[in-house]
């Protein structure tokens, strides 16, 4: 599993011309999943986001995390981040899970993040081509990759 995390001062979603989601001060996670993927790295990524430390405390370093600040969360998937350009001009993306498998892990990773911060995550529409407006903040964009226990081997 990856994830594209960014900071941002607000961030807004659309699907289809329907705004599907917006929040406030928060990141805005891009979200791609392999088929290997399953609950234990659902969870520990659901964890690592809520309480990654990106936000500025009072001395302006970057201790404080979702939980702290009580910020947001908007959930995009991105089946994308897993292209493979290596060979040739298009991207390949035989990495990536296939979207019946990818839909259920997206839908698994929103509802886990949203019990650790207590609250829902916006989210963007799956499949969807979507249109995405952020104000970053910072910028701080981290990318975070948990590889399935199955491909660990």
């Amino acid at each position: 599993m990856r994830v594209v995390a960014q900071r941002v001062a607000r961030a807004r979603v659309w699907a289809e011309g329907i705004e599907t989601g917006a929040i406030g001060r928060g990141l805005v996670l891009l979200a791609a999943f392999r088929a290997a993927d399953g609950e234990a790295e659902l969870d520990w990524m659901a964890r690592r986001c809520a309480a990654l430390r990106v936000f500025p405390d009072e001395h302006d370093r970057n201790n404080l995390s979702l939980l702290d600040i009580g910020g947001e969360a908007l959930v995009i998937s991105q089946f994308t981040l897993y292209g493979d350009a290596s060979r040739g001009n298009r991207p390949s993306y035989v990495e990536a899970a296939p979207p019946a498998l990818a839909a259920g892990l997206y839908e698994r990773f929103c509802e886990l993040l949203a019990a650790r911060l207590g609250r829902q995550v916006a989210r963007g529409r799956f499949g969807a081509h979507m249109r995405i407006e952020m104000l970053a903040d910072g910028p701080v964009t981290i990318l975070l990759e948990r590889e399935a226990a199955a491909a660990r081997g």
